[in-house]
């Protein structure tokens, strides 16, 4: 694997962005209108509740740590439609770049504009409604780090089917996250969802990480098992993610698909 190539991979991701106002505003409009949106909810179901700083703290700091795990995956998932609209892929992959070498260029984007959404949410959400998210400390860093790695397995899973399947699948860029928001515990406990939900959410590293947040936010307690679950579960799903976009590769190399994905 040369650093070199990967590199170079991502600085054309950047150059793209650089020299796009549209490309530049899609990482702060949506991190802009969920802010808004949420925050001024929280402030109307508060008004009518009276003084409830807890759920103002469970519902704005589920909503930035959403945004992480959300962009992460988008982000991983467009740079590689933005070849395939374009018809790039066999231009890539003619130099010596090898699938872990692209998907960790894509991987290092997604760790960018997580960074960025990031600044805009904390930011607005302190200034609009005093909510200040580094309160958690070093204990915020586990959360969004586990975050963003659940984010690539999505990316990447989501990225191997677009290829392997084309562009009739490229709607998963936008719907994977959401589709295993209900069961994630993102604005609710784990205890909430029916029994059989939540074995599933048991299985997902984002369910154990917002239910961490909320002990965190409550108790000022690291939840050593909720880390401990979310990580070995990133480990294998990462694995997985990466094995799988691997061999998606290969056939699509076989049958010779990378020239005209539809």
């Amino acid at each position: 694997m040369s650093w070199n190539r990967i590199y170079a991979l991502f600085l054309r991701q950047v150059y793209l962005y650089r020299h796009s106002l549209p490309r530049l505003m899609e990482i702060t409009y949506w991190p802009l209108v969920d802010i808004l949106l949420w925050g001024f909810l929280t402030l109307y179901l508060t008004s009518l509740r009276g003084s409830v700083p807890t759920f103002i703290s469970f519902l704005l700091g589920a909503l930035i740590l959403w945004e992480m795990l959300f962009r992460a995956q988008q982000a991983l998932s467009l740079a590689f439609l933005e070849d395939v609209w374009t018809r790039n892929l066999l231009n890539i992959f003619v130099a010596p770049v090898s699938s872990v070498e692209f998907l960790t260029a894509g991987m290092l984007l997604g760790l960018a504009k997580v960074l960025v959404a990031f600044i805009v949410m904390t930011v607005l959400a302190f200034m609009l409604y005093a909510f200040n998210i580094f309160t958690l400390g070093p204990l915020l860093l586990p959360f969004i780090g586990n975050l963003v790695v659940f984010g690539w397995a999505m990316g990447i899973i989501t990225t191997a089917v677009i290829l392997r399947y084309g562009q009739g699948a490229e709607a998963l860029a936008w719907g994977i996250a959401f589709l295993i928001q209900p069961v994630s515990a993102v604005f609710y406990p784990v205890t909430v969802l029916p029994a059989v939900l939540q074995k599933i959410a048991f299985f997902l590293p984002s369910s154990h990480i917002f239910e961490g947040m909320r002990t965190v936010l409550s108790v000022r307690m690291l939840p050593g098992m909720d880390l401990f679950w979310a990580a070995v579960l990133n480990a294998i799903y990462l694995s997985l993610a990466i094995l799988f976009f691997t061999r998606m590769f290969c056939i699509v190399k076989e049958k010779g698909r990378l020239t005209h994905l539809e």
